[in-house]
């Protein structure tokens, strides 16, 4: 039996620095299959392998994955238990083969409700993958753009900066992704329309694609596809068209 031909994808004309990825209907993904929705987050783990090598294939810089945000707290606690076990899992089991293919894992989030196990997992697949330059990869885990912008003025407030020194420049050093590109393209899956609080800041003028697909069927071709529509499209950052 003759193997299937290798998708082609062409390079792009114009591609963004990140990509900020909204992973979503993992719980739907999994009803449809009559399965449970830590089935569903568990195929959604496997999928985040696949989309960050897509990344490195695609030739795109950064990447931040919304996996666990301020809100999801409020969700059953077994499922809240069962999130923060596959996070475990996943740092023991992925974090060495993403260090040898060139990524630079990240945490962005509040760290202080996590285990200290978990908290030193993060810091050890951090501290690992400091120095490598393929693809930045921010996971936001326990992450809300309103927490994060919250925390940046207390900071500020903190140093005690003078009101009338407190410029759009100083905010952004004080976020999460301080020295990182704003976020360019934001991509949601599973077809809803909905900012769910992240990057409220980094996606002032960022462009966004949804896509139907539930986040566990979100592949490279429909990685490609989103990449293909940015190009496209005309970015004004609230000017007008170029005659």
């Amino acid at each position: 039996m003759s193997e299937q031909p290798q998708a082609v994808y062409p390079p792009l004309p114009f591609m963004p620095n990140h990509v900020g990825i909204i992973m979503d209907g993992n719980g739907r993904w999994a009803r449809q299959r009559g399965m449970g929705r830590l089935a569903g987050h568990r195929a959604g783990v496997e999928n985040l392998r696949r989309v960050l090598r897509a990344a490195v294939e695609l030739n795109v810089p950064i990447v931040t994955l919304y996996a666990f945000s301020t809100e999801n707290w409020s969700r059953p606690q077994d499922e809240v238990r069962g999130l923060l076990r596959l996070l475990a899992e996943a740092l023991e089991r992925e974090v060495s083969e993403l260090h040898k293919n060139g990524v630079q894992l990240r945490h962005i989030g509040d760290l202080a409700p996590l285990s200290d196990t978990l908290k030193q997992q993060i810091r050890t697949a951090v501290e690992l993958t400091r120095n490598n330059n393929r693809l930045i990869a921010n996971i936001a885990f326990n992450y809300g753009g309103r927490w994060e912008i919250t925390e940046a003025v207390r900071a500020i407030v903190r140093e005690g900066l003078p009101a009338d020194e407190i410029t759009a420049e100083v905010i952004g050093a004080h976020l999460c992704t301080a020295g990182l590109p704003d976020v360019d393209l934001i991509i949601r899956t599973s077809g809803e329309y909905r900012v769910s609080n992240f990057m409220l800041w980094q996606g002032a003028y960022a462009e966004y694609y949804i896509s139907p697909l539930y986040w566990p069927d979100f592949d490279k071709d429909e990685f490609y596809k989103a990449l293909k529509v940015f190009s496209e499209r005309d970015r004004r950052y609230g000017g007008l068209k170029k005659a």
